[in-house]
């Protein structure tokens, strides 16, 4: 049987040193570099339905933060929005790129909000996928529930739970449940035993109002940053009524919304999102 384009792209795998500690990624394609940034508790493995696809037309990398997926554990690493941003930029050193097109998603969405912020000239375009910013409020009380120590101590638990309630709580994070692809969970759970994942985790939320604090601020600097903004009308995470405040500070962005789509739109319906991002690399060269 012949097999697709899609089908014959080949996906390499490989690790370059950020600030002494090792950072995986994956990479495929050629041409315009586009670099995939996952969510708080995500890894490359979130992006399998949109690599090989989307190499047709970029020279797609993905990559672990460091303290997640196959990267490095890095005991008291800086877990802010600027320091995850700046490391990021040295990753893009490191693969030797000058400038990218960066998508991210959830907290990843918010670390290339600031990457754009704090380093303009490297980032071309931004493509972002429900992106954690100031204007939700959605998550306030849960963010606010795993900084207590009832709230750090389930946190701990949640690496020992039953595969089945992984499952289950997956499954809220799509707007149709049905579309849960069986070897989704992978890639959110694989990473979460190796030690330090969760303190990293718990990093973050601690300083997560403060952090949406900077990205306010920040959001100036972006507002001729051409963005394409992808939300799932179901989203109980990020809500989409962010999304509407969020383009008005973006003024030279473009809102996609997927109908009965949740949190995690490139995993539930990935030929619209690899679609939209297509159309939105191909588009008129956008200036930095």
């Amino acid at each position: 049987m012949l097999q697709s384009m899609e089908e014959r792209v080949e996906i390499e795998e490989g690790y370059v040193t950020v600030g002494g500690a090792r950072l995986h990624y994956c990479r495929a394609g050629a041409g315009r570099p586009l670099l995939l940034l996952h969510g708080l508790v995500g890894s490359v493995k979130n992006w399998r339905r949109n690599i090989r696809f989307l190499a047709q037309y970029a020279n797609v990398y993905a990559v672990d933060l460091l303290n997640m997926g196959e990267s490095d554990r890095v005991p008291g690493l800086d877990s802010s929005l600027e320091a995850t941003a700046d490391r990021i930029a040295a990753c893009m050193d490191a693969l030797g790129l000058k400038v990218a097109d960066i998508a991210g998603h959830s907290h990843g969405g918010a670390v290339a909000m600031m990457l754009a912020a704090r380093h303009p000239r490297r980032v071309r375009t931004l493509v972002l996928f429900a992106p954690a910013n100031p204007f939700c409020d959605l998550g306030r009380q849960l963010i606010g529930f795993y900084q207590t120590t009832v709230g750090m101590w389930l946190a701990r638990q949640i690496p020992w739970l039953p595969r089945s309630l992984k499952a289950v709580a997956l499954s809220r994070m799509y707007g149709n449940p049905a579309r849960v692809a069986r070897d989704s969970l992978a890639g959110y759970t694989d990473g979460l035993r190796v030690p330090g994942t969760i303190d990293h985790v718990l990093s973050i939320v601690r300083g997560w109002s403060s952090d949406m604090r900077r990205l306010r601020e920040a959001l100036g600097n972006l507002a001729e940053k051409p963005t394409l903004l992808i939300w799932g009308d179901r989203d109980r995470t990020v809500g989409l009524a962010s999304a509407n405040e969020l383009q008005r500070r973006l003024r030279q962005s473009s809102l996609v919304v997927l109908p009965g789509v949740g949190h995690i739109p490139f995993e539930e319906m990935p030929d619209a999102c690899n679609g939209a991002i297509r159309d939105w690399l191909s588009g008129p060269p956008a200036s930095s």
